[in-house]
């Protein structure tokens, strides 16, 4: 149907005057975009507390319940801080390959455009997004939150509160955010060298995974370790939680597209797959080993799942999606087991051997299984698909992660020890960290 020849005057005139007025508003930012990272941003802030919080506490004796509860709690609330004042500056500003500058401190950039759409970085490699920068940082800062957090299961049960509150300040300002820089920001090196990490296998989950092996090892093994009854207090806390980061997980993964995508769909969409996979994977080698697939098993394959999907979640088709679901399961297995009582560590709640190890492995095989539609853009019209050349990239930004992280924990570690000292007595370590840290205990 043809449009009337007044009827087409008043449209071209309606356009002519409205011009000026569009060229002056500038850029939009898309609402639907901004409401799906919203919801995302509050998703993983619910992996911390009270998700995390509760599947760590369910695996810990009574006596250190509300210590172990208070250990994420108080985390988010420092890393919020820490976050605010420096930590996304460091992680998210221009600075260099390696870290970025102060240009952010205290957020005081969020003045000015925070009404507009957020561009990360600049020139040909920065990254546009369409919405607002207090909700990217926002986002980002519930990643910065979870990563400590996470580290807390490797030395459950032994570590003082006023060690734990100067460590995590000294780890996410000198490790997670530099780190963060590396693989995320468009002038961080790792991200310059074409390493794939959709949402965090190496900056939160082998960062983690890693930080909780070498704190382990320097604390020492938990007294009674091996010879005294150390099961868990309350499984139904720790299903609860695991529950909560399964449902979390889903603005980890598909929130990292910065959009509600098709991206975002694909995103989700895996997540579930390998999470059901290495739950099962994990349920079945347990059976055939141990005789009863248990339900510590279950939840911990399940989380074995979702570590691995991570870095590959906006790179894979749902069949790679599966495989690498079911060769976490059963990596996970034996980095809790196997590997656990081959090195003699006491890794309390299997930090490393979950998230060091599946983290690895996810990073490593989306260097196989990556699809390049998924990552197409005008830029790179093929985007990024697996091959030996993308694996060995993957290979070089997890060894880089896994030694940087490993040194300087390791010393961070030991100027803590120096200042206030690492590890509660034995006595107070019998006692349990719930009186002795913080004069409180459940009924």
């Amino acid at each position: 149907m043809r449009m009337p020849a007044r009827a087409l005057a008043g449209a071209a005139a309606a356009l002519l005057f409205a011009a000026p007025a569009l060229a002056q508003d500038g850029p939009k930012i898309d609402t639907g975009d901004t409401a799906w990272m919203l919801t995302s941003t509050a998703l993983v802030l619910m992996m911390t507390i009270p998700g995390l919080a509760l599947f760590y506490a369910g695996m810990v004796r009574k006596k250190n319940v509300l210590a172990t509860m208070m250990q994420s709690f108080a985390i988010t609330a420092i890393v919020t801080v820490c976050w605010m004042v420096v930590g996304y500056s460091l992680a998210f500003g221009e600075g260099n390959a390696y870290v970025g500058d102060l240009s952010k401190l205290f957020l005081s950039s969020l003045a000015e455009g925070w009404d507009k759409p957020f561009t990360l970085g600049s020139g040909d490699a920065a990254v546009a997004t369409t919405v607002p920068e207090t909700v990217f940082c926002m986002f980002q800062m519930t990643f910065a939150i979870i990563t400590p957090a996470l580290i807390t299961g490797a030395f459950a049960d032994r570590m003082k509160f006023s060690a734990l509150v100067l460590f995590n300040i000294l780890w996410t300002l000198l490790i997670y955010s530099p780190i963060a820089h590396w693989v995320w920001h468009p002038n961080g090196w790792i991200f310059a060298l074409g390493a794939l990490d959709f949402a965090g296998g190496t900056v939160v989950h082998i960062n983690a995974g890693v930080a909780g092996l070498v704190a382990a090892i320097v604390l020492g093994k938990r007294v009674g370790y091996g010879t005294d009854n150390m099961s868990p207090y309350n499984l139904a806390l720790a299903v609860i939680g695991a529950s909560l980061l399964w449902v979390g997980w889903f603005g980890f993964n598909a929130g990292s597209a910065v959009g509600a995508s098709a991206r975002a769909g694909m995103a989700m969409l895996v997540t579930q797959v390998a999470t059901g996979g290495a739950a099962l994977a994990w349920l079945f080698a347990e059976w055939a080993t141990k005789g009863k697939p248990s339900v510590l098993g279950a939840i911990s394959g399940a989380v074995a799942g979702l570590v691995a999907i991570t870095p590959a979640s906006g790179f894979v088709l749902p069949v790679p999606a599966l495989i690498i679901g079911v060769v976490a399961g059963l990596a996970g297995f034996w980095g809790a087991t196997a590997l656990k009582h081959l090195c003699g560590y006491d890794d309390s709640l299997d930090a490393f051997g979950v998230h060091g190890v599946c983290g690895i492995v996810g990073s490593l095989l989306t260097g196989v299984f990556a699809y390049g539609a998924l990552s197409a853009t005008p830029a790179t019209p093929d985007g990024y698909s697996g091959s030996m050349d993308q694996f060995i990239i993957q290979a070089e930004a997890v060894g880089a992660v896994f030694l940087y992280t490993a040194v300087v924990t390791f010393i961070l570690l030991k100027v803590v020890d120096v200042i206030v000292g690492l590890r509660v007595a034995e006595e107070e370590e019998r006692e349990g960290l719930d009186v002795t840290q913080h004069g409180e205990r459940l009924a």
